[in-house]
């Protein structure tokens, strides 16, 4: 009599890594959903109806001796403001989030090193890890960069909305992009190093804030600016990002158009001009021509960061899972 042979039946097969990421932060994936259709809605009616709305009142309401804003025109110009610290106060948001709940509460609560237990390598979980929220990040960003450039290229409201103001030259380029994904690499670094969920998360945050305030405050040298000299004064065009002017001094600047107060006539000014030494002006600017090199150098800059904070994370966390 022979004995049948029976085949070996496969076990379940274990769940993915991203999709058990996915369950796992359901939550933040949610919020990060809402978030995301809002501002996409805001600044849709901003480009829409609302825009529609606040340019007939401003040709109806505004001249050349001033203007009274109407609902309408604030509440044009509050959408797009609202919407533009909103998408800057992201990296913070995902830097904090990372931190605090990505990495470090897992490796506070043991369920990283449970995961490392059925099959998934440390490496393999922090890089499904983070590809998963970067995934989403990058998706989500890019879409409202392009749904804002539509409303900011549109412009069809003459309110104060310039293009160097630190909200706006965020949101209008891939930077906007960028700096979410700088929080999250930061985020995962803290948690790593720390291991503590409101530590690191905080810890996130500062490092996150540092950089940006650093590459904001370093902005106009990210790209040589345009100077201008003469002997009369010359004003750069309303679009320039004017970063200083005033006078020349016996051959050196003077960051002060006002000084001497030369005025009257011809033969006076002229006059005044000598004795206090002037001999020309001079102005520094950045042409709106500038905001693409000066958007794509910051935002190579936060890419490179990014990379090294991701490079230190794994490397840390081989170290630790030798």
């Amino acid at each position: 009599m022979t004995a049948l042979a029976t085949a070996p039946t496969a076990g379940p097969r274990p769940a993915r890594t991203w999709h058990a990421v996915l369950r796992l932060h359901r939550v933040a994936l949610i919020i990060w959903a809402v978030i995301f259709a809002a501002l996409s809605g805001v600044l849709l009616w901003a480009y829409g109806p609302g825009a529609s709305a606040a340019r007939a009142d401003w040709r109806r309401k505004c001249g050349s001796h001033g203007c009274d804003w109407s609902s309408a025109i604030s509440s044009y110009h509050l959408a797009h403001a609202g919407v533009e610290v909103t998408i800057g106060a992201i990296p913070y948001v995902a830097a904090v989030w990372a931190g605090a709940v990505l990495v470090g509460r897992e490796l506070e609560s043991g369920t990283a090193h449970l995961s490392w237990t059925q099959g998934v390598s440390p490496t393999r979980w922090l890089a499904t890890t983070l590809a998963v929220p970067a995934a989403l990040i990058t998706a989500g960003s890019t879409v409202l960069v392009l749904v804002h450039r539509l409303l900011f290229d549109a412009h069809k409201v003459p309110v104060t909305w310039n293009w160097w103001d630190d909200a706006t030259f965020t949101a209008n380029g891939p930077l906007a992009v960028a700096l979410p994904l700088l929080g999250l690499a930061v985020g995962a670094l803290a948690g790593l190093l720390l291991r503590r969920a409101l530590v690191a998360g905080g810890l996130a945050f500062v490092a996150t804030a540092l950089v940006a305030t650093v590459l904001s405050t370093a902005r106009t040298d990210l790209w040589p600016s345009v100077t201008r000299t003469g002997t009369a004064r010359f004003t750069p065009p309303d679009t320039a990002w004017q970063l200083t002017n005033g006078v020349i001094v016996h051959g050196k600047r003077v960051a002060n158009p006002e000084y001497g107060h030369c005025n009257g006539t011809g033969t006076e000014a002229k006059q005044c001009l000598a004795d206090h030494g002037i001999t020309g002006y001079y102005s520094v600017y950045h042409p709106d021509s500038h905001f693409w090199p000066l958007q794509l150098v910051e935002t190579g800059i936060v890419l490179a960061v990014t990379a090294a904070a991701t490079a230190a994370a794994f490397r840390l966390l081989r170290r630790r899972t030798a």
